[in-house]
């Protein structure tokens, strides 16, 4: 399907099937990503539970930084596929060109800081040596990778502004597939343990990302870059940092709470930390179609905006949190019925990781119809380059509702690890409660382009 028949599919077509369409590619890109978790934390696992602690202590960390850029891939989808929709190509290449540079600067000057400082970082958290010591060997490498993800990013939303989401998934499901055969010869035939899983996963993103970005100037392709479309305009760019930076605020703010979570979570153990971080890795699978729909729903939602189709727009919510959450549902009765055989796959020899881990995944996954609404509020508030809204539910979630209940819980309560379970069932309820009265308000259907060329 080409730009001009995509477009005309996204503002007219069926919206169950234009949804449907769009996030297929999103759903097999994080079912094979979650895959990829799962292989790493198999592999990783088989060195001990201390080094399946370290991984997820430090994900909030690779998180907070990675949640920069993931507010330049938001400020890219939305400006794009609103000038898409406006039938707009020449503002829609300098939005590109932008992002393409200053993702480009910012990611270097972040990964050398990182790399620099990993050992301050860690030393955040309080908690077992041996663990820390293994975070920091992973983390410390890991900074190297940023500027390949944060270009990935801005592959991705140009690509995702067109609605092209099948291109981005090839690639990543690419550099995924070599990863996994790269992990066990570096951890375990080079005898590089967690180091080992970290340098495989720079290696096989860098190779197809390089590609990505070579193909991005390809004059072949309808919002191509060029050295003009590069250098940095500060009216443009300021435009661009208005709808990033609440994004990357709120994914950031998001990335420390989690560090604070896993804090409270590490409090408790770490058989109790290990648990966490394998129940969320297969808890990831049953997410995976509720995050493709918010993914999607991005572009149908900043194209028909752009495009004056505000009713369309509408039509794309009410329908996107009917699939999310018929979808959730299946998965939650799935997860219930075979959660010890799950768990039991990642955990040998730890019975304690095993029961904790399989009591995480049925308290949690009770919850799951919930994410569906969540993530497609996210996505509409991101595709409407309305970000401050998101900003405010992904904030809010955290510090305002889960830390908060994770205290009074911890300190006036005897339930334990149970706590914090609760806490995040809880919060995921109010914070869709909010989500959806700030929809019914209908300010995120004004459109954040310039009507005028900003070329």
């Amino acid at each position: 399907m080409d730009y001009s028949v995509k477009r005309q599919f996204i503002l007219n077509g069926s919206m169950s099937k234009v949804i449907l369409t769009l996030s297929a590619p999103i759903m097999f890109n994080n079912f094979i990503q979650t895959l990829y978790n799962l292989a790493d934390t198999y592999w990783v696992g088989k060195l001990g539970s201390n080094e399946v602690a370290a991984m997820g202590l430090v994900f909030p960390f690779i998180y907070l930084i990675i949640s920069i850029g993931m507010g330049m891939n938001v400020a890219g989808t939305a400006l794009i596929s609103q000038y898409v929709g406006t039938n707009d190509t020449g503002n829609a290449k300098l939005v590109a060109g932008q992002i393409f540079t200053f993702s480009l600067i910012l990611s270097t000057i972040l990964g050398i800081v990182g790399f620099f400082t990993t050992d301050h970082l860690v030393g955040i958290v309080k908690g077992d040596a041996a663990v820390l010591d293994l975070s920091s060997q992973y983390l410390s490498i890991m900074f190297l990778d940023m500027p390949v993800v944060f270009l990935f990013f801005v592959y991705n939303s140009i690509k995702q502004g067109q609605g092209d989401t099948y291109t981005p998934m090839v690639l990543n499901v690419c550099g995924v597939l070599l990863n996994i055969v790269l992990d066990p010869i570096f951890i375990f035939t080079f005898d590089l343990g967690i180091r080992g899983a970290a340098i495989a996963t720079i290696i096989s993103r860098g190779i197809f990302a390089a590609y990505a970005i070579i193909t991005l100037f390809s004059k072949k392709q309808p919002i191509n870059l060029t050295r003009k479309n590069l250098k940095l305009k500060k009216d443009l760019l300021f435009q661009i940092l208005k709808v990033a930076m609440p994004a990357s605020i709120g994914q950031s703010a998001a990335a420390f709470g989690f560090i604070i979570l896993n804090a409270f979570v590490l409090s408790y153990g770490t058989a109790t930390l290990a648990a966490f971080t394998i129940g969320n890795r297969i808890n990831s699978l049953v997410l995976m179609p509720a995050m493709g729909i918010g993914s999607s729903i991005a572009t149908i939602i900043g194209q028909n905006l752009g495009a004056g189709k505000n009713d369309r727009a509408k039509l794309a919510f009410k329908t996107s949190v009917y699939l999310s959450t018929l979808f959730m549902v299946a998965g939650c009765t799935i997860l219930l019925i075979a959660s010890r055989n799950v768990v039991g796959i990642f955990v040998k020899d730890d019975p304690e990781v095993l029961k904790l881990g399989i009591r995480y995944l049925r308290l949690i996954c009770v919850g799951l119809p919930l994410m569906g609404i969540f993530q497609t509020l996210i996505g509409t508030f991101q595709g409407s380059g309305h970000t401050g809204y998101s900003m405010t539910m992904e904030m809010g979630r955290l510090w305002g509702l889960r830390i908060p209940m994770i205290v009074l819980f911890r300190y006036f309560t005897d339930w334990g690890s149970d706590s914090v379970w609760y806490s995040m069932l809880l919060s995921n309820l109010f914070i869709c409660i909010l989500g959806y009265l700030i929809y019914l308000k209908g300010t995120w259907q004004q459109k954040v382009i310039h009507e005028k060329a900003v070329i």
